[in-house]
């Protein structure tokens, strides 16, 4: 059995139970230790720990990050956890929960900026950081050894200590032989979590799991598997792929290979962008379709935005509600041609809401795109759609060019004031 110090990233003599390096107890052992390079790592409660770094009176308590009034959990600490809070929970039950709970407004700019840094620092370890969220990522160590001077399993301890010392932040790293294994290994053991899943163990670590823990099993297909007898991950394994295939289509490949502990998927260092959203939680539930338009357009410009900054136009365009009993229902339309206009997305994305807006009363609306194609790869349909097209983007050019010098807020559309009718 191989031991390493999770501190310091020292290697130990079998045995020890303190590091003589740094005297730290924090050992991390495995057989397979030196063999594995596939990880991923994982901000600890992020947006929350950032709080508690920057305010350190805090430390200690229970804390939440996400609108007081109304909304969701956007991210809770452990001790808030401990009160049964999760991420995405409706913030009225989360204090229900945690009355005594530190709710703060989420501050992006800072998460932003803190998740940057984690980056570079991932980067500089290797070029093969597969960026999966603002603070999460798959890294492939492969070929690292000489350069860092030790294993991937050595580098990466040291790298979250780095990241601990340097941004008062903590992570857990999940090591591995691929992907799905690495990204379940590293939440086995947060916080400041170090685990480990290797190819010997790693069919017995799952026979008993629920099959709810394989990428791609929603509640749907849970209880599809379960109709069928499935639950545990060993049920999956126990059937051949053809089989598999034949009863859930091209997801049953996956199911066969997730099964059995098996996974080609790469770590790719430059992800492609499959879909860019905009959404935002209503201050009150309303069924008002003058309100949530006037939203939707201000949405619209946030998704054309990021997509300019992108380089990329959509094909599709999605809208997304939340009633008031938390239903949420998705509507999508493919268009002919693709755009980046925020006026092109707000028209589709009203159509589509028009014929929801039925009396029920929504507490959350949101918009995306999707499908996309490098923006110089945009087209035009007939004449008049063409001249409609071509006036939108110099409008929007217009637009951007007086944010880009006197700031986003300089100029706005008198859409986002509503029809004066409305007012």
């Amino acid at each position: 059995m191989k031991s390493l110090c999770r501190t310091c990233g020292h290697r130990l003599q079998s045995g020890f139970e303190t590091c003589d390096a740094c005297g730290s107890r924090r050992i991390v052992r495995h057989r397979e230790l030196d063999d594995l390079a596939i990880a991923h790592l994982d901000c600890d409660a992020f947006y929350a720990t950032i709080e508690k770094r920057d305010r350190p009176e805090l430390a200690d308590l229970p804390v939440i990050v996400g609108g007081r009034h109304r909304g969701v959990v956007a991210a809770c600490c452990y001790i808030a956890r401990s009160f049964g809070v999760r991420s995405a929970m409706p913030m009225f039950r989360a204090l229900k929960l945690c009355p005594e709970a530190h709710v703060i407004a989420p501050e992006m700019r800072k998460y932003v900026a803190t998740g940057k840094e984690v980056r570079t620092m991932m980067q500089n370890v290797t070029p093969l950081v597969e960026t999966l969220s603002i603070d999460e990522a798959f890294m492939d160590l492969s070929g690292t050894g000489a350069l860092h001077g030790g294993s991937p399993a050595q580098t990466l301890a040291r790298l979250a200590n780095q990241i601990e010392q340097e941004l008062g932040i903590t992570v857990s790293i999940g090591l591995s032989y691929n992907k799905f294994l690495a990204k379940i290994a590293s939440d086995l053991d947060k916080p400041r979590g170090f685990a480990i899943i290797g190819r010997g163990e790693a069919r017995r670590f799952l026979a008993d799991k629920p099959v709810s823990l394989l990428w791609g099993v929603g509640d749907a297909t849970r209880r599809r598997l379960a109709r069928d007898g499935i639950t545990l991950i060993g049920d999956l394994a126990r059937i051949d792929e053809a089989e598999l295939v034949l009863r859930y289509g091209k997801i049953g490949h996956r199911f066969f290979q997730f099964s059995r502990g098996e996974d080609d998927r790469t770590v790719e260092p430059e992800g492609e962008t499959r879909s860019i959203s905009s959404e935002t939680t209503l201050h009150d539930d309303t069924a008002e379709f003058a309100i949530l338009r006037r939203v939707l357009w201000q949405l619209s410009e946030n998704v054309a935005e990021r997509m300019k900054k992108a380089g990329l136009a959509a094909r599709g365009v999605a809208l997304k509600l939340k009633t008031s009993n938390f239903r949420i229902i998705t509507r999508t339309r493919h268009l002919q041609h693709p755009t980046r206009s925020a006026e092109e997305i707000f028209l589709v994305g009203e159509g589509l809401l028009a014929r929801e807006t039925d009396g029920r009363t929504f507490r959350l609306i949101g918009i995306g795109v999707h499908d996309f194609v490098e923006s110089g790869d945009t087209a035009f349909g007939d004449l008049f759609d063409h001249a409609r097209k071509q006036s939108n983007a110099r409008v929007d050019e217009a637009l951007d060019a007086v944010r880009e010098r006197f700031g986003k807020d300089s100029l706005v559309r008198g859409r986002a004031f509503g029809d004066p009718s409305e007012r």
